[in-house]
């Protein structure tokens, strides 16, 4: 497929507004919290010792905020795309 097709099919004229971002917010606390107990196998790097992550390391924190950005950009893609956000 032609790249210039795929750039002509990206709606370039998206905002970033609060909305979006307390959705992205909500979104990486929410995987967080799932991450907290769902991985098994923890303190495997560095450990975060603030905001009561104890014993939760580097590379859980950024699979789970990984994770809280895809649930986040499907989350505004779903909501833009039934024109619910603006």
């Amino acid at each position: 497929m032609n790249i210039n097709i795929l750039v002509a099919l990206v709606n370039s004229n998206t905002m970033w507004s609060t909305q979006i971002a307390i959705i992205m917010i909500i979104s990486n606390i929410f995987a967080v919290s799932v991450g907290r107990y769902a991985i098994q196998v923890r303190n495997l790097g560095p450990s975060i010792p603030i905001a009561g992550l104890q014993g939760f390391g580097l590379t859980e924190l950024l699979a789970t905020t990984s994770l809280g950005h895809i649930i986040g950009a499907g989350i505004i893609l779903g909501l833009k795309s039934t024109n619910v956000l603006n």
